[in-house]
């Protein structure tokens, strides 16, 4: 065991060692570190969320447990780990666990160390698992950061461009950058290499439905799993019901898909926004939007990207906001007209209707530009908003429509 945690050391030091470019997550550090609340970054697989610890941790002095290691699940001793932690990391002012969900029982572990008063940050790829277990055992007693792949702005950043500030001289490739990252997404590692992306996240994809679904929820047959994934992965930015869904696969049970759409959304691969209504019963019976946490993944579905391009850029605006803190269980929806003309978002403030948002890659064709602010403008005064904001790929203008006032928002800087 005193070498497993020795090897982990090593692992840790040469992760410090590495430059790293900043998250904007919006969070103050100081104040986050300060806190004795458990630290709780939450996430998909390999969007830095171990990195972001030890940045947060980096000037430190810091234990460190990596859960992802077969070696030390397998041979797991809570008091010697514990006294091996105070002999090799004397007088440690914080312990980061690393996927800590892969150790059997860790909800108890960890609420017993948080009443020795041990200052832990802990890091996680279960939505449900984590934040569920934890508001179970620890109410009220720990701070939860949520991560996301990159970023455009944080990809211009990769690129060692501020995207608030493009050049005369950086704009091709400024376009270049804002191209790349519709079609192929924002996951860290595949930044560098674009070659290898999409066997990466076909890999990564696997990994997902294999350890943080079927190996969690004890699912041996997995062929099902894969045809409800694919299937809502090659429909993103659709809507579906479970009904649909479960004709579609060739499944007899509309419970087990609605379980395995709900296993997608544990891992953050899949979200689902539902359509907005005042009257909640009527909500929930409503088809939902799929969407997928990152753009990358549409590449291993079979579909061709030059006919997507659409999809790929509302389903990019879906994450950013997310990462503006917009949810699917409270402030987030869709909405359709009683003439059945759709909005994208809806963006909720309490009980009000703050800004409705919709996506258009290109408007420049006359009959589609008058199709979105038709629909837009309809569901606007449906819903009795004027906040109206339309979102292209590269048409930055201010629209009249109908006596109505329409913010046009190039993605691209």
């Amino acid at each position: 065991m005193k070498n497993i945690i020795i090897s982990q050391r090593k692992e840790r030091d040469a992760l410090i060692a590495k430059q790293y470019i900043a998250r904007d997550t919006g969070q103050d550090t100081e104040a986050i570190l300060a806190s004795k609340f458990i630290k709780l970054i939450t996430g998909p697989r390999r969007v830095g969320k171990s990195v972001y610890a030890i940045l947060l941790l980096r000037n430190k002095n810091f234990a460190y447990l990596n859960f992802d290691d077969k070696q030390l699940l397998d041979r797991w001793d809570e008091d010697l780990v514990m006294a091996l932690l105070d002999e090799l990391y004397e007088g440690y002012d914080y312990l980061l666990l690393d996927e800590v969900q892969n150790l059997e029982g860790w909800d108890l572990w960890v609420s017993k160390l948080y009443r020795r008063g041990v200052n832990m940050v802990i890091t996680g790829s279960n939505a449900k698992m984590l934040s569920g277990e934890m508001a179970t055992v620890l109410t009220g007693r720990y701070l939860q950061i949520e991560m996301l792949p990159f970023s455009l702005r944080e990809t211009y950043r990769w690129h060692g461009l501020d995207m608030a500030s493009i050049s005369e001289e950086q704009r091709v490739q400024s376009e270049m950058i804002a191209d790349d990252y519709l079609r192929n997404g924002g996951f860290p590692e595949t930044l560098s290499a674009r070659s290898i992306e999409r066997s990466y996240l076909d890999t990564l994809f696997d990994s997902i439905l294999l350890k943080d679904i079927a190996k969690r929820h004890n699912i041996r047959h997995t062929h099902d799993l894969y045809t409800v994934a694919n299937y809502l992965l090659s429909n993103f930015c659709n809507p579906f019901t479970y009904n649909e869904l479960a004709e579609a696969a060739g499944m007899s049970s509309v419970t087990t898909v609605k379980k395995y759409c709900d296993y997608l959304r544990e891992p953050y691969l899949m979200f689902y926004l539902p359509r907005y209504n005042n009257k909640l019963k009527q909500m929930k019976k409503a088809a939902q939007k799929v969407y997928v946490v990152d753009n990358g993944f549409v590449q291993t579905s079979a579909f061709s990207l030059s006919e997507n391009f659409g999809r790929l850029l509302e389903n990019q605006v879906f994450v950013e906001l997310l990462r503006q803190g917009y949810n699917t269980e409270q402030s987030l929806f869709y909405y359709r007209s009683r003439n059945d003309k759709e909005v994208d978002f809806v963006c909720r403030e309490g009980v009000k209707v703050k800004r409705l948002i919709q996506v258009c890659y290109d408007m420049s064709a006359t009959k589609t530009r008058l199709r979105e602010l038709d629909a837009l403008v309809e569901c606007a005064e449906e819903l009795h908003c004027s906040d109206l904001v339309i979102v292209t790929k590269d048409e930055n203008n201010t629209i009249t429509h109908k006596n109505h006032t329409i913010k046009v928002l190039s993605i691209q800087p």
